[in-house]
């Protein structure tokens, strides 16, 4: 390999740990900003519309309106959820440790040596903590959502002329290909939010209506805390499990309704996540799985809650502008779940 061949390989790898690098240092400014570019693909149509028949400031400001109460609806239930569970914890630390030293002896008694030792270091306090601790940091993320609901109405009044200036000749031929990279990442982003809220309800009713089923307490909680963390893929999933499941634990003295509301909730789960999605984001959002883990998992190391829910949005976004030029179209292809030869073009519109 020539030094000229070296230097080609090495010069992109080191600008890309260059931007990674301050994309962590600075997060407190670009992680609200990717949220708010986020927003605005989402409630352009809505803005447009609006702007038909009122004057532009008064259709902004009906649309920032409507984009907060959704925001603060999918927050709140998250919040009310934990902070619910974060009550009936400390209520019942009592019966939680005991719950779980009974259950510590039992696994000891059928032979397992490892529940010893974890049952020492378990305190239930600490999971309270946790909760109280997850609860909080929801709590205290005005700020970042001050910063984006003023970039979301700044990047709303800018996108007409935005959007005329990639049309100038100066600007051709990336103009072109930029406006048409944002109309298709518009159009996949908003199917996928779409798609993404209708299984985000049905996981939510499915869990309540399963644990008032089973007699799980807090079935109202819980069925709030799956509806908003399957908004984040995976992850949100695991937790909305997990939790669930160690709750039952300490509620049921029977190991067979524990496996019961373990295998229920992944139940719920998997019908949603891979059945119905899939079946309705069809052909346009196939992305591989593997990409979709490493980006949630990435991002949200980046920049934290908000990473992890826009991780997705962002790898779509990556995707469609790397299928636009012959240079980097292989990426595309390797973050496609299928061949181009059953899928035509993998990131098109």
């Amino acid at each position: 390999m020539s030094s000229m061949d070296k230097r080609e390989l090495i010069s992109p790898v080191i600008t890309g740990i260059l931007v990674i690098g301050l994309l962590y240092v600075a997060r407190s400014v670009f992680g609200p900003l990717a949220f708010s570019l986020f927003v605005i693909a989402l409630v352009w149509p809505l803005q447009i519309a609006l702007q038909r028949y009122l004057p532009k400031l008064l259709a902004l400001f009906i649309t920032l309106m409507l984009t907060a109460i959704v925001i603060v609806t999918v927050g709140s239930a998250i919040v009310w959820g934990f902070t619910r569970v974060g009550q009936w914890l400390i209520a019942n630390t009592a019966r939680l440790e005991a719950a779980y030293l009974g259950w510590g002896d039992w696994l000891e008694g059928h032979g397992i040596a490892i529940a010893g030792p974890i049952t020492e270091k378990f305190d239930v306090t600490w999971f309270v903590g946790f909760l109280r601790a997850t609860a909080q940091r929801l709590q205290s993320s005005a700020g970042f959502a001050g910063l984006v609901f003023v970039f979301v109405m700044l990047g709303l009044l800018e996108v007409d002329d935005f959007n005329n200036r990639l049309k100038r000749p100066a600007a051709q031929p990336y103009g072109i290909k930029i406006l048409r990279a944002n109309a298709a990442i518009g159009r996949k982003l908003r199917r996928f939010m779409l798609v993404r809220s209708f299984a985000s309800v049905l996981t939510g009713l499915g869990i309540w209506i399963f644990a008032l089923g089973t007699g799980l307490e807090l079935a109202a909680a819980w069925g709030a805390i799956g509806f908003a963390l399957n908004y984040i893929p995976f992850l949100g999933s695991f937790v909305a499990t997990l939790f669930p499941t160690l709750f039952a634990i300490a509620q049921y003295d029977s190991w067979q309704m524990v496996v019961t509301i373990f295998a229920g909730l992944n139940v719920i789960q998997f019908i949603t996540g891979s059945y119905i999605e899939p079946r309705l984001t069809g052909a346009t959002l196939t992305i591989s799985p593997f990409a979709v883990i490493f980006a949630v998992f990435f991002w949200s190391f980046m920049w934290g809650l908000p990473g992890a829910f826009i991780g997705v949005p962002i790898l779509i976004a990556f995707a469609v502008y790397c299928e636009q030029q012959p240079s980097s179209r292989w990426l595309a292809v390797l973050l496609s779940s299928k061949s181009p030869e059953k899928n035509g073009r993998l990131i098109s519109g």
